[in-house]
């Protein structure tokens, strides 16, 4: 695992409402261990690429994110400016230079 000094870190309403889920599953998932989080001030702060693995594990969490959690918006991100738009021959160029 890469160690990363910028963790980004999510409450739990705030990590339901992205992954479209209910806060309860997402206590749940803390009391389960299935989360990485901390507390802070009485209060969990998840660790937001535990997210995201925990949500691929199981089908129905991958579709309730695409349809109900912050998926549902990924098609209106219409991304004009280049610089921030992924081009296709400079990333298939990284990937070459990788190799």
């Amino acid at each position: 695992m890469i160690k990363n000094d910028n963790i980004i870190r999510v409450s739990v309403s705030e990590a339901a409402r992205l992954f479209g889920v209910s806060s309860k599953t997402i206590r749940q998932a803390i009391k389960n261990e299935e989360l990485k989080y901390i507390v802070v001030k009485a209060r969990y702060k998840i660790n937001f690429s535990s997210l995201i693995e925990w949500s691929r594990q199981s089908t129905r969490r991958s579709n309730q994110l695409a349809s109900q959690g912050i998926g549902q918006y990924v098609d209106q991100w219409k991304i004009k400016n280049k610089k921030y738009s992924p081009h296709l021959k400079l990333a298939l160029n990284k990937k070459h230079s990788d190799n």
